[in-house]
């Protein structure tokens, strides 16, 4: 049986500007992606960030250096990634809209669902946060009504108005936060003190507060911190985990950096083994790589997957969060629902 194959680009437009501690953006490029193999389909999604350097252009080039007679049920995920690596080292993005179609079939196939193949435990589920970038303050308080539906809020700091942000959050709810600095901090002793002062406004967490390439500067605040610090810019791929030993709390593992769901599954099990804890999070994404990422986070101590409700044309239903927890259906595969079908082109 071979496998069929389609796909297209797909412009995904934000509902706000998404600012971050270096760089602003109104929309993220996609490309989704189709596979079609013994009468089922599975769905995939590469969100492409331009930080990360790939692109559509990049995107259609590796999918044509594809053999997809590669790919036979029962899906070998262990030798499916060492070919894509094989093929290229970087896009990792597109490598992951291949994982999360491939898992989508396979889910399809056997008729079990993603988050059970994976064994994870739909009780287990951690609350989810929503985003809140860098903005003005009558836009901050615009986007924490629009976070109605979660418990906890994601916050972007990293620029000289961080107290302002988080002062303009706390008058309006004292929900719990997480905190991503994104790199922007380069004065450890300063960072220090805003930990403390961001723990007493109610942070549980910072991810990546100085450059990911200053270790050292990382481990020491670790080392003070009274809430975790995790890796996030200064950990992509399974081999990566190594050298942060000791210098992170935990890791954000994000299946778009990962190349997709079967290198994140090990690279949840890897850092648990390390004593690490683990957030999974994502980039813009449409419901497809978000419910990919929800099939793994009950594994996870924390979930940072509100891609849709970023957005303003997601082309799936959105998942369903009921007290503030993702809900995972029994259903073959990511379980993905309300499938537009303009969107993606018929096989040929």
């Amino acid at each position: 049986m071979s496998m069929q194959v389609a796909y297209t680009s797909y412009n995904l437009e934000l509902k706000h500007p998404f600012t971050i501690a270096k760089f602003s953006r109104t929309s993220t490029p996609l490309m989704l992606l189709k596979l079609g193999y013994e009468n089922e389909t599975g769905y995939g999604e590469a969100s492409m960030v331009p930080y990360l350097g790939e692109n559509l252009e990049t995107a259609a080039i590796f999918l044509k250096k594809v053999d997809w007679n590669q790919f036979t049920f029962p899906f070998n995920f262990e030798e499916i990634i060492a070919y894509l690596d094989f093929l290229d080292t970087g896009n990792t993005a597109i490598k992951a809209a291949i994982d999360i179609a491939l898992n989508d079939l396979n889910g399809k196939l056997l008729q079990k669902a993603c988050y059970e193949i994976y064994g994870a435990d739909p009780s287990k589920m951690p609350l989810a946060s929503y985003t809140v970038g860098i903005d003005q303050p009558e836009v901050i308080r615009e986007k924490v009504l629009d976070a109605k539906s979660f418990s906890i809020l994601k916050v972007k700091l990293g620029r000289d108005n961080d107290k302002e942000l988080i002062q303009t959050i706390r008058s309006m709810t004292d929900v719990p936060l997480y905190i991503d600095a994104n790199q922007g901090w380069n004065n450890k002793t300063q960072a220090i003190d805003m930990i403390y002062w961001l723990h007493d406004q109610g942070a549980v967490l910072i991810e990546q507060p100085m450059d990911k390439s200053d270790l050292d500067g990382n481990a020491w605040l670790t080392g003070r911190s009274p809430i975790p610090i995790l890796a996030d810019e200064a950990v992509q791929r399974l081999s990566d985990i190594d050298g942060l030993k000791g210098a992170y709390h935990g890791i954000n593992i994000k299946l778009m950096k990962s190349a997709g769901m079967y290198e994140a599954s090990l690279m949840i099990k890897k850092a648990r083994s390390f004593g690490m804890k683990v957030l999974i999070g994502c980039m813009s994404e449409t419901s497809c790589a978000t419910q990919a990422g929800i099939a793994l986070a009950p594994l996870c101590n924390w979930a940072d997957l509100d891609g849709p409700w970023l957005t303003r044309n997601n082309p799936f239903d959105a998942p369903q969060i009921i007290a503030g927890r993702y809900q995972l259906k029994n259903l073959p595969g990511l379980g993905l629902e309300g499938i537009n079908p303009s969107i993606l082109l018929p096989f040929s």
